[in-house]
């Protein structure tokens, strides 16, 4: 290379670095106008009033039972005492069979987190209290700080049925299980089911998604997963989601309800799955209760054990 090849190259450089430190030093000034234009800014969340929740059911064969509390700001840092000053006390609560109308009575019972937990439900011991049954219709009215609030569900009598069950190994894993039903939807359209299950004497828990419809099934004998509950306080495992263990005992809780249960339960399924995503459409739970939260739902209950095979 000769010396002046080498000269303009170096001269090229030095240029390129000078030109280099400048846009270094630009970018750090405007990096320090940017910072120095900082400020802390405080966002006022609005709390919102609490507002009465409602969780009522009424399942055939078994006496009516309603859940009654105050709800929480959704920022709000929920502790046992909150917990227990949610439940609302005192309320008139009737429920009604179009015939006869029994006044329901507040119980409590103890919880192993320290909280007692309140619900009402019927006073067996006088001679009005009465059981859910098929092809009935209930209206529940409740009277709380002078407010009333009234709804009405139906325990349907027929609807889709369980035909089979089986289990399936999982590849992945053989000490899990996938639990399948045959279920046949009647010619008529508008079928609704909510479905939960137990493992081993456990409590009846639903899976991510616990409601199924005829939407695309009517009339016909389909086969479907049926989901191992969950505990919706604990973190979902995707890779073991839905399985059951090799040899578990499963008790299956097959329920007919009415649309507007079926409204309620599948819009708080999709409220739950999404809990997170920050692409998700916000997603309103739908109630059956005017101007309160919650629902009163009648569920036409089928229960059955499954073993699943080891």
């Amino acid at each position: 290379m000769s010396e002046h090849s080498r000269c303009f190259l170096l001269s090229l450089g030095n240029r390129i670095f000078v030109s280099y430190m400048r846009i270094q030093t630009i970018l750090l000034v405007c990096c320090c106008a940017w910072m120095s234009c900082e400020k802390d800014i405080t966002v006022d969340l609005p709390q919102g009033e609490p507002q009465t929740v409602i969780e009522g059911t009424i399942v055939n064969d078994e006496y009516p039972e309603v859940i009654l509390t105050r709800s929480f700001s959704y920022f709000s840092h929920i502790s046992v005492d909150q917990l227990k000053d949610a439940f609302v006390h005192n309320a008139v609560i009737t429920v009604s069979d179009g015939n006869s109308t029994m006044q329901l009575k507040e119980f409590s019972k103890d919880t192993t987190n320290r909280v007692k937990w309140y619900y009402y439900t019927a006073d067996t011991t006088q001679p009005a209290a009465f059981k859910g049954k098929l092809n009935k219709s209930y209206t529940l009215r409740v009277a709380v700080d002078d407010q009333t609030f009234n709804a009405v569900t139906t325990i349907p009598g027929a609807g889709m049925v369980i035909d089979s069950t089986w289990s399936t190994i999982y590849s992945k894993d053989p000490t899990l299980a996938r639990l399948w039903a045959r279920i046949t939807d009647p010619q008529e359209r508008g079928n609704y089911v909510r479905y939960r299950t137990a493992r081993n004497g456990g409590v009846y828990r639903p899976g991510i998604n616990s409601t199924i419809d005829d939407q695309i099934v009517n009339g016909t004998s389909f086969n479907t997963q049926l989901d191992a509950g969950h505990d919706r306080t604990q973190e979902i495992n995707f890779d073991t989601y839905g399985y059951f263990k090799r040899g578990d005992s499963v008790n299956v809780e097959f329920s007919n309800i009415d649309k507007a249960t079926f409204d309620f339960w599948r819009s708080l399924d999709l409220a739950y799955a999404s809990n997170g995503n920050v692409f998700a459409s916000p997603i309103q739970v739908r109630g059956n209760i005017s101007g309160a939260l919650g629902y009163w739902g009648g569920y036409g209950a089928r229960r059955l054990n499954v073993k699943i095979r080891k």
